[in-house]
């Protein structure tokens, strides 16, 4: 395995990593002061439609979409670096239009939708000009089994009729999203992993409710937001269907392998950020008598998150390696060991940050407390912790058979 960064991924880091210094950096509390404080999920922060524009006049643009003629040509491996600096700020996926939970739909749009899909929906993803959510995660069973999703899909003539309860569809806060991808069971007498199917629903659907966003950790993530949504008898055509019905499982597992690994790779960019930050705090500040930096123990903490920070960022490169070379699939099990890796690290790493900060890093003054609270839904994101170890060991036991 090689993880030599090309010239062309050095170019690119450079210019993500001045653009970032020039743009992002300096507009992230601008971006948070330009919200509503009445109607915070009404409208969008103007900075954010100036950096998206400036970010593709640059060519920083869809730099994700591996092997798709709808995407910068990079491969997994190449894209990681680049996601990583992405990572560094909350504000900053979507500044160069590489922000969850788009870049997973789009993926399924390019490699499941119709080409009708694809012009009306996928384009304008694309192109920036709409935001999407997924509904798969539902408040009445443990949605970490797909397999448990009770939401229903049943054809009726020309028509599909949806029917169900979906929460934490992350997105469907903001009034730029205009479609969601739902997952349903569309046959439950079929075999387990053939229950299941992806549909598309516009959000102005009939029957489409958004009954409440929910925060996390009292964040509201405005205007992205995640929310609950209720699906009454809503009807949708027929070619809404994404590839077919029971394909739902099949298409969940194709979409949540890269977007799990995107997490990872911003996740390390949220970490190197909070040891940047810790390092440069400790060296100016002083107490009993010397440097923080200059503690035992403060050296142990920027020792240690060093070495794990290194440790997670080479084995996201091998999982990335290995999608690349064998597939998706094939790289299951690497995916679901970064899956488990990144989020642990990059929270250790942070409330060693926030312990250096004092009280000041659990404000909102720096931004370690929100990356805190946000890195930790990643242990739930796109299965939690404990389903990824259970699939490591099934894989691990499959060798001794």
């Amino acid at each position: 395995m090689n993880f030599t960064y090309s010239d062309k991924v050095k170019e690119l880091q450079q210019k993500l990593s001045q653009f970032m210094d020039d743009y992002v950096y300096p507009n992230e509390r601008l971006y948070y002061d330009q919200l509503n404080p009445g109607e915070r999920f009404a409208s969008i922060p103007p900075i954010i439609e100036e950096l998206k524009q400036k970010a593709r006049e640059q060519g920083l643009w869809n730099l994700f979409l591996p092997e798709s003629e709808y995407g910068a040509g990079l491969t997994n491996l190449e894209y990681a670096p680049l996601c990583e600096i992405m990572g560094r700020s909350s504000i900053a996926p979507e500044v160069f239009n590489c922000a969850a939970p788009d870049t997973g739909n789009m993926e399924v749009l390019a490699r499941y939708g119709t080409e009708e899909h694809k012009k009306k929906w996928l384009k304008p993803l694309l192109n920036g000009e709409i935001r999407s959510c997924f509904s798969m995660t539902e408040p009445d069973v443990a949605s970490s089994d797909a397999t448990n999703i009770e939401a229903s899909i049943v054809r009726d003539g020309d028509e599909y009729v949806i029917n169900g309860i979906k929460w934490w569809s992350s997105g469907a806060g903001d009034p730029r999203c205009k479609i969601a991808i739902v997952m349903g069971k569309s046959n439950p007498d079929a075999e387990k992993h053939k229950q299941q199917s992806m549909i598309l629903v516009p959000l102005d659907t009939t029957g489409v409710t958004v009954k409440r966003l929910l925060p996390v950790f009292g964040y509201d993530h405005a205007p992205h937001g995640h929310a609950e949504i209720e699906y009454k008898n809503v009807r949708v055509p027929a070619g809404n269907m994404l590839w077919g019905e029971g394909k739902g499982f099949a298409i969940a597992q194709g979409r949540l392998g890269p977007g799990r690994i995107h997490h990872c790779m911003r996740t390390i960019g949220a970490a190197e950020r909070a040891l940047e930050e810790l390092c440069k705090r400790v060296q100016s500040r002083t107490a009993f008598g010397k440097k923080l930096a200059d503690q035992g123990v403060i050296k142990e903490w920027i020792a240690d998150s060093r070495i794990e920070i290194e440790q997670a960022r080479l084995l996201t490169l091998k999982a990335a390696y290995m999608m690349d070379k064998v597939g998706n699939k094939e790289a299951k099990a690497e995916i679901a060991m970064i899956k488990v890796v990144a989020p642990n690290m990059a929270l250790k790493v942070i409330d060693r940050a926030i312990q250096a900060f004092g009280a000041a890093g659990v404000s909102e003054d720096f931004p370690l407390a929100s990356s805190w609270a946000n890195i930790r839904t990643l242990r739930l994101a796109d299965g939690p912790d404990e389903v990824h170890r259970r699939a490591i060991a099934r894989y691990e036991l499959e060798k001794y058979k």
